[in-house]
């Protein structure tokens, strides 16, 4: 395998609406969506798409939910030999709520994420050690991605940590053990408790992150691009203008992206800049993995854009 992902599977509850009801009142939202999703399977959805050889270890519920989110990766071509059933448990739920500006309210409902343990990367070992790269997440409990640090460490992986949901009682000395730590700009925030309004600010925030001891840090910045920074070296990428349909899953479809194109060429540059292009091309359709374009897809819109 290429890339492991270690994480979350979420069924995701998407309703478009206009606006938000107020509270004790009913509203009629114009259409819903169900779809497979979770930070963990967004982000190993899209690197398998892209042509990624692609393994996950994760957790679906005891529940009408889990046969079709198996069956999903499946289709996608991601490799869900450890990927099990955590019995008594429902599955990763996400209702998420995208307004006629296109942005997104998310609640996440963990679920059989939470049941994920340092076990089952152990019955997963052999195979983590014949990949290049590790992503994790923060839909599954701190232990489990601790584990996972070390085991990556231990075994010559490199390591993608994407703090999302942001926490703030995270281990920043775990996060300086992997090679990229990638927040967005609000996950930035909680986790400096430093304001990100303007580029000026979100600077001044990762760089208070590097001088902890990471190694690359990735900020994506939604509509205006994603940002690196390592050591005194900045570097922005800018995103394309598009007309955006829904955010949801964006900011996985960049990860996804960025490991794929990270695994097949080692240039951390043009992985960014195909990243943000992917991202851009994937907020144009609605869902979140359904919005993802495979290979193919993908080369078509690079040559319009």
């Amino acid at each position: 395998m290429d890339i492991a992902v270690i994480g979350s599977n979420m069924v995701d509850l998407i309703t478009y609406t206009n606006r938000l009801p107020e509270a004790g009142e009913t509203l009629e939202a114009p259409d819903f969506a169900l779809g497979c999703g979770g930070k963990g399977a967004n982000q190993a959805v899209a690197a398998a798409k892209l042509g990624a050889s692609v393994m996950m270890v994760g957790k679906v519920g005891d529940d009408l939910f889990a046969p079709g989110t198996l069956a999903n990766l499946q289709q996608q071509g991601v490799d869900t030999r450890y990927v099990t059933s955590a019995p008594g448990t429902s599955s990763g739920v996400a209702p998420i709520f995208v307004d006629d500006q296109s942005q997104n309210r998310i609640l996440i409902i963990k679920g059989a994420n939470q049941r994920l343990k340092p076990a089952d990367i152990d019955a997963a070992a052999d195979a983590l050690r014949a990949c290049q790269l590790i992503i994790l997440q923060l839909e599954v409990p701190l232990e489990t991605v601790y584990y996972a640090i070390d085991f990556a460490r231990e075994a010559g992986i490199k390591v993608i940590l994407n703090p999302a949901p942001a926490v703030n009682d995270l281990d920043m000395a775990y996060a300086c053990k992997c090679d990229f730590f990638m927040p967005n700009e609000t996950e930035l925030a909680i986790l400096t408790g430093m304001p990100v309004a303007s580029d000026e600010q979100v600077r001044l925030a990762g760089q208070s992150l590097l001088q902890q001891g990471l190694k690359n840090l990735v900020i994506t910045l939604g509509q205006r691009g994603a940002l690196w920074l390592q050591g005194d070296e900045s570097h922005h990428v800018p995103s394309l203008t598009v007309n955006a349909v829904d955010t949801s899953g964006a900011g996985d479809a960049f990860i996804g992206c960025f490991a794929q194109r990270l695994v097949a060429t080692g240039d951390v540059a043009a992985a960014m800049q195909s990243a943000v292009t992917y991202a851009a091309c994937s907020v144009t359709g609605r869902g979140t993995q359904s919005s993802y374009p495979d290979a193919d897809t993908f080369q078509r819109f690079l040559n319009v854009h």
